[in-house]
């Protein structure tokens, strides 16, 4: 008899991080509660202060109108005897107000009906025992005010007055009222205009933003329009000089990599033909070459070679150059040059340097200057003649720069070629019979301009070119 085999059920865990956050509420929304809350908390406030002030004044009014029914009381020269007691004729014009006269333990010396006596209690037995000189006090039962004082014509015995408070409590209450309806008017209206406020001191935002998502999605980097004056047209107006910096940086991408292109193919071309030239002559039956013709394709290939190795590593240095680069450190610019002489001197052949130089310090990429340095050198020594001289000058302008020249005694540079010896990729018609990819001079540019410098083209008194860069910086 087979077994049954159950399955074990999986358990699904649900990852409490994978669920989705809650919705922040809008910059419209918050802005329209924010100025709702402001107001709301300004009219509590106020309406607070309203009714407290009104309250005091209210209950004050009723004390005052209590002490001065009391003391027209006593001091009425006009009484009556009866009972007894010498009672003041004023007592019986008393309107609205209850009022007795009690002995201290509460019982009444008036003989007033109960329908018109006051709520006694501890405070008014005091008073009428002499123990307090006066008391006021509100009565919860009655809802009443409640006023006592000594009765000046018989010892012992004290003039109680209440009054009611229905009539106060009303006026506050209706003042409540008030206050709500305009409490809750000012919010409405302070949301309402908040929300107008929001959406319309938002909009530039709003445009931006969708400028921004058109961007990002279709790539299109044109100048957004801008309108006012104020912050977010300083915002636009800096997000348009962003964006006129990176179309400007695609655009020199595109350069280089059609003008790298360009270039490329021209070596790439003659080697690939010395290949198949050579691959040819090594097929059965093919004609054979001359010792001769196959030493000088070698010598062919292997000068295109060292023709694509150096255009490959002077794109590198450009890219690597145009990238940000945010630390830099303190260099002595003449250990700079040093070491870029030491290099140029190893493959300068028979030329000869004149160098004179003076300790310059600039804040950069020691690399990158030497790198620039070097290439001035070689550039100079490719145009010089053979047991010429190249002169190399460094020396401060005292402006809080410095240059560096390099004259060499070649040919020069004519005047349709001095405005554009530094693009990338720009051969003059003599330099285009002599080796080179046409970027060491754009590198030269490039440092400088990254270290806050220039880069500039002339003639030297000896006839040749003089190639200068200029450098911020300080005294060594």
């Amino acid at each position: 008899m087979s077994q049954a085999v159950t399955e074990p059920v999986p358990v699904i865990h649900v990852d409490e991080e994978a669920k989705p956050a809650p919705r922040r509420m809008s910059l419209r929304a918050r802005v329209t509660l924010l100025a709702a809350a402001c107001v709301a908390g300004v009219l509590a406030l106020v309406s607070l202060g309203a009714y407290i002030t009104v309250y005091n004044n209210l209950y004050q009014q009723v004390d005052d109108e209590l002490v001065q029914q009391a003391n027209s009381v006593i001091n009425d020269p006009q009484v009556v005897q009866t009972g007894g007691l010498r009672i003041p004729t004023y007592i019986t014009r008393l309107v609205d107000v209850r009022f007795d006269l009690i002995v201290a333990d509460g019982s009444s010396a008036f003989e007033s009906p109960p329908s018109m006596r006051p709520p006694i209690g501890r405070d008014e037995r005091d008073v009428a025992g002499g123990e307090k000189p006066s008391s006021i006090r509100t009565d919860q039962s009655t809802d009443s005010r409640v006023l006592a004082v000594p009765y000046r014509y018989q010892p012992g015995v004290a003039l109680v007055l209440s009054q009611p408070l229905d009539a106060t409590k009303q006026t506050l209450r209706e003042l409540a009222v008030v206050l709500a309806l305009i409490g809750g008017g000012g919010i409405v209206v302070a949301a309402l205009a908040g929300t107008a406020v929001a959406r319309t001191g938002l909009r530039p935002v709003e445009r931006l933003t969708s400028a921004t998502e058109h961007i990002a999605r279709t790539g299109d980097l044109r100048p957004i329009p801008i309108s006012g004056d104020d912050e977010l047209a300083r915002l636009t107006h800096s997000f348009n000089t962003m964006l006129g910096a990176v179309a400007d940086s695609q655009e020199r991408q595109r350069q280089l990599v059609a003008d790298a292109g360009h270039e490329l193919r021209t070596p790439l071309t003659s080697l690939r033909t010395n290949l198949e030239l050579l691959l040819s002559a090594s097929r059965d039956g093919a004609p054979t070459l001359s010792e001769k013709d196959r030493a000088e394709i070698e010598t062919d290939i292997k000068a295109q070679l060292d023709e694509l190795t150096q255009l490959i590593g002077d794109l590198v240095e450009l890219a690597r150059q145009d990238e940000p680069r945010t630390e830099f450190e303190r260099v002595e610019l003449v250990e700079v040059v040093e070491r870029a002489l030491d290099r140029a001197r190893r493959r300068a052949g028979e030329i000869e340097f004149d160098v004179a130089l003076q300790p310059w310090v600039v804040v950069g990429d020691a690399g990158a200057l030497e790198r620039a340095v070097l290439n001035l050198l070689d550039n100079a020594v490719k145009f010089s003649p053979a047991e010429s001289r190249v002169r190399v000058r460094m020396y401060p302008l005292g402006d809080g720069t410095a240059v560096i020249e390099v004259a060499d005694s070649g040919p020069g540079i004519a005047d349709e070629d001095l405005p554009r010896v530094f693009d990338r990729f720009y051969r003059s018609s003599e330099a285009r019979t002599l080796p080179g990819s046409g970027l060491g001079l754009a590198i030269v540019k490039q440092a400088a301009e990254r270290h806050g410098g220039t880069a500039y083209a002339g003639r030297s008194p000896e006839g040749g070119a003089l190639m200068s860069l200029r450098l911020p910086g300080t005294p060594g």
